[in-house]
């Protein structure tokens, strides 16, 4: 028991010490607008990065798929 208090013991201590100032001295090196902490608020998506309104594609899938029918059809007999 003394081997592990005398000499284990300090080494984890020391270890476990080394390892945490890595991690926090990381930060340095990280690109300034990746060091920030992350936003807790929702933010609004943009006009420019809005998504698709899916319902038009669909819909105009459909026409297409529609149109391609007509043209595949005739093949197919």
């Amino acid at each position: 028991m003394a081997i592990f208090r005398q000499y284990i013991a300090p080494v984890l201590v020391v270890l476990v010490f080394l390892i945490a100032l890595v991690a926090v001295s990381a930060r340095i090196f990280i690109p300034a607008d990746m060091a920030a902490p992350a936003p807790t608020e929702e933010v609004s998506p943009q006009l420019d990065n809005a998504q698709v309104n899916f319902t038009n594609a669909i819909a105009s899938g459909s026409d297409a798929l529609a149109k391609l029918n007509e043209v595949i059809a005739p093949c197919l007999v």
